[in-house]
């Protein structure tokens, strides 16, 4: 990282249309505020293999990593290109990502991410990354949200609407 980037913002990304809203508001972020921008996306493996689990087991963690691998490139690709520009770093790391968000928000000036918010469903309340990251980031959190239908088969008589949030 150049000495030159002085502030830092890290933005979370799942792939989601919410993390690449909450990935597009950081861009203009770090060109605003002049910060370097590191780009996260947190894989967690669905299972742990047994010790005795065999080559198999092995075999599915390794193309897990992979899925989560192309995942990040395309989420850059999408945002950037096929080159970042300067400033601009991506990580892929591995862990619950509630904890690793939480624990990377230390030293920086910013964290983003996104949320989906369900329209028209009372009763739906933020993921376990969001509630995780407003209880215990340790740097001015903002969350970018963006609308989801829900499913027909799921009625209502109230409207709750979608909002951007910044906390």
């Amino acid at each position: 990282m150049n000495d030159r980037w002085q502030r830092r913002i890290i933005v979370g990304v799942s792939g989601s249309r919410a993390s690449q809203a909450a990935l597009g508001w950081a861009v203009g972020e770090a060109k605003l505020r002049n910060a370097a921008l590191h780009v996260l996306h947190v894989w967690h493996p669905l299972q742990h293999p047994a010790l005795y689990a065999g080559s198999a087991a092995s075999r599915a963690a390794g193309r897990e990593r992979q899925d989560a691998r192309d995942r990040l490139a395309a989420v850059m690709r999408t945002e950037f290109g096929t080159t970042p520009p300067d400033g601009v770093t991506a990580e892929l790391a591995e862990g619950a990502p509630e904890r690793v968000l939480v624990e990377r928000s230390a030293g920086i000036d910013l964290l983003v991410i996104g949320s989906a918010a369900v329209a028209e469903q009372p009763g739906w309340s933020a993921g376990p990354v969001v509630r995780a990251c407003l209880m215990k980031a340790r740097s001015p959190l903002v969350i970018i949200t963006t609308t989801v239908r829900p499913p027909a088969n799921l009625t209502t008589s109230r409207q709750v609407p979608a909002t951007m949030s910044t906390v």
